[in-house]
């Protein structure tokens, strides 16, 4: 189809219309449309060639199809590289740790000082008898003893060495003996040696070897509990209660040591048991609880049971 057109020339300017006549005259042709005379076309088609019957080249359609594979292949490539570079985030394994808040260590009283000490006795087989102490002095010259004969010529009254004025267990008895016996029957020294009373050795009272008073030596005065060491044979465990871990022990599975102070007496009882280094989470109490139920050998001193204070580490252990 061939279209062609002229240029009709206008004659002057179009004329003004008012907006209102416009409007008018819109109004009018959208009601009442002028009807125009059918449109007759004077043009005439032109034959071309199709496109669609030119062959096309075997080189171009290979080249095209070898560049479209490239294409499409880079996509892939590109495609699986970016699914590559994805970072799945590690998962960690976290384990919660409980933090027992922070209680200071028990401060114990100073222990009373030990050692010093003395016994005596006449290897006598009964006991010695029981009966007040002598006089305290620094050096002795008469160990203590059961009168033989009244109102010597050159009497020297019996004494026991203290190199310090220190407070000692004493009684009201009427005559010398050892405090801590019961035998108030017969007059006896004991069956020690040197004078004295007791069953030790060197003019003292007890059961220790010098001129004082108790079980130690060399003078002084050794009551009460003793220490581990310096002739003590240390006391030994012969039964044995494994401690309970708490719920909240468990659980975090906390574990640990706490070391227990306490009194063996001379039966093997604990006594005064203590946390000396505590380890929380109702641990301590639990150790406490273990440790009053065990049983020991108690010590020995010179073949003689005596009391003494150790420390026993409770181990909280989960396998």
């Amino acid at each position: 189809m061939h279209l062609s057109s002229t240029v009709v020339p206008l004659g002057g300017t179009l004329p003004e219309v008012s907006l209102w006549k416009g409007l008018c005259s819109n109004l009018r042709d959208a009601i009442f449309p002028e009807k125009l005379p059918p449109l007759e076309l004077a043009s005439q088609p032109i034959a071309v060639a199709d496109p669609m019957a030119i062959k096309r080249s075997p080189a171009s359609s290979a080249i095209s199809f070898v560049m479209h594979g490239a294409i499409l292949a880079f996509i892939v490539w590109f495609m699986l590289q970016t699914h590559r570079q994805i970072v799945v985030p590690k998962q960690i394994a976290t384990t919660p740790v409980y933090v027992p808040p922070y209680i200071p260590p028990v401060t114990l009283p100073a222990p009373k000082p030990m050692g010093g000490g003395g016994g005596g006795g006449a290897h006598q087989l009964v006991e010695a008898s029981k009966g007040h102490l002598p006089p305290v002095v620094k050096t002795q010259i008469t160990p203590p003893q059961i009168l033989q004969v009244d109102h010597p010529k050159l009497a020297a009254p019996p004494t026991v060495v203290m190199p310090q004025h220190i407070e000692i267990p004493n009684n009201n008895m009427p005559n010398l003996g050892a405090t801590q016996s019961s035998q108030i029957v017969l007059a006896s020294e004991g069956g020690g040696s040197g004078s004295g009373f007791g069953q030790g050795g060197g003019g003292g009272i007890g059961s220790g070897n010098g001129a004082g008073v108790g079980s130690g030596t060399v003078g002084g005065y050794s009551g009460g509990v003793m220490s581990v060491g310096g002739g003590v044979v240390a006391p030994r465990v012969i039964h044995s209660v494994e401690p309970d871990f708490t719920d909240a022990a468990r659980r975090t599975r906390y574990q640990g040591i706490v070391s227990i102070g306490l009194i063996v007496d001379a039966q093997g009882n604990p006594e005064d048991i203590h946390v000396t280094r505590p380890l929380g989470m109702g641990l301590d109490e639990k150790a406490i609880e273990a440790v009053r139920q065990y049983k020991f050998r108690p010590a020995m001193y010179q073949g003689h049971p005596v009391p003494v204070q150790i420390v026993i580490e409770v181990d909280f252990h989960l396998d």
